[in-house]
């Protein structure tokens, strides 16, 4: 059969493509310079192993060009661009979503809402003996108590502030020990605040940012004048 597979009638699934032979001769095509050209590095042996991007020694286009201002290198989490938000979530949702059989219903649900009780118990006990304490002291309180806050800075927060700010200025403490500022040294900042005006408390982390950066350039700045 025409059709029969054998030795005879083998063929290569894709056209065997010669390969190019350099420096035969003029008639050849590829002579002389060998399709290299004359001189200059790309001429001369191990060109090809540069690497992407290189310009022969001259500054690089993406070292010449104007960087913006911040920290983006994902090693430098949770700053810039790479930063990293919390999102908070009830554990009533979380019941209805999950199923009792589950692992997450039946271990870590317990557990988040032990820790849970044991922060609103602490905030009860700091923001014991003031009137009008209501849920959402408590919540803002357990929230401080959850991010590391003390009971004694609580304590201190809710003498300072009064009624009408108090769940504003534990919760901008809050932010403030998020951020990474120790409670001690957020206490006093929100106390500032708090003689300023509510403005002030409410543009408190926002003015702490823009202060952080200032202070850095002015570091920059005499660092340059030194060299």
């Amino acid at each position: 059969m025409s059709n029969e597979l054998n030795l005879s009638n083998l063929k290569p699934a894709q056209p065997r493509k010669a390969r190019k032979r350099v420096g035969r001769g003029l008639g050849s095509g590829k002579g002389r310079y060998s399709g290299r050209g004359i001189k200059g590095q790309k001429s001369r042996a191990g060109s090809n192993k540069m690497p992407a991007g290189f310009e022969g020694g001259q500054m690089p286009i993406d070292m010449r060009t104007g960087k913006l201002r911040g920290n983006t290198s994902a090693d430098a989490m949770p700053i810039g661009p790479f930063r990293t938000y919390n999102q908070p979530v009830n554990v009533r949702d979380l019941e209805a979503r999950f199923d009792a059989k589950t692992p997450a219903q039946r271990y870590f649900l317990p557990l988040a809402v032990e820790r849970r009780e044991v922060a609103i118990e602490k905030a009860s006990q700091a923001l014991r003996g003031r009137p009008d304490v209501g849920a959402a002291d408590l919540s803002v309180g357990a929230d401080a108590i959850e991010t590391g806050v003390s009971a004694a800075v609580l304590k201190a927060i809710a003498d300072s502030a009064p009624r009408d700010r108090r769940v504003v200025a534990i919760a901008a403490l809050t932010e403030l020990v998020r951020e990474g500022h120790v409670p001690e040294a957020a206490l006093d900042r929100v106390k500032d605040a708090l003689k300023r005006g509510p403005d002030a408390l409410a543009n408190l982390p926002v003015g702490l940012a823009r202060s952080d950066t200032k202070k850095v350039d002015r570091q920059r700045h005499r660092r340059n004048q030194c060299q």
